[in-house]
């Protein structure tokens, strides 16, 4: 699969909901895409297409959160780059588990270290803190 042939399916696909895309080399793709395709695009990307879930990762911005899903396409060496914006008042996405079991732990820890929540997680218990912090206390967010 070539990068910009999954570019342009992406934006066939889910229209408006694809923020922005580049193709930042020949086989590593960067897409902005809305929280509320998060779950749809990954299950389209995994069923139809073939990528892998590599990983995910959060960062607290300043201003909003934000989440960067890591998907390859072994076959080719294409690396995808999901970013996802989370707005502090409602700092939430579906979870992608039911889609990938290896979601589950990078999940608990951006919630217990973020605070983002992920909705339909089968069990966002804490996995790092037992007792080092308090439940409601999220060492990675700034104060908001």
């Amino acid at each position: 699969m070539e990068s910009q042939e999954l570019v342009e399916l992406m934006k066939f696909k889910f229209k408006s909901d694809i923020v922005r895309t580049h193709v930042r080399f020949k086989n590593r793709i960067h897409a902005e895409v809305k929280r509320e395709v998060l779950f749809a695009l990954a299950s389209w990307l995994f069923k139809d297409n073939g990528l892998r879930f590599i990983i995910a990762s959060a960062s607290d911005l300043g201003h909003c959160f934000e989440i960067f899903y890591h998907f390859s396409h072994d076959k080719t060496g294409l690396v995808l780059n999901l970013q996802v914006f989370l707005p502090y008042d409602k700092p939430e996405t579906e979870s992608l588990v039911p889609l990938f079991v290896a979601a589950d732990w990078i999940e608990r820890e951006m919630h217990e270290l973020f605070g983002i929540r992920f909705k339909n997680h089968p069990h966002l218990a804490p996995l790092l803190s037992n007792g080092n912090w308090k439940s409601d206390n999220f060492p990675y967010a700034h104060k908001h």
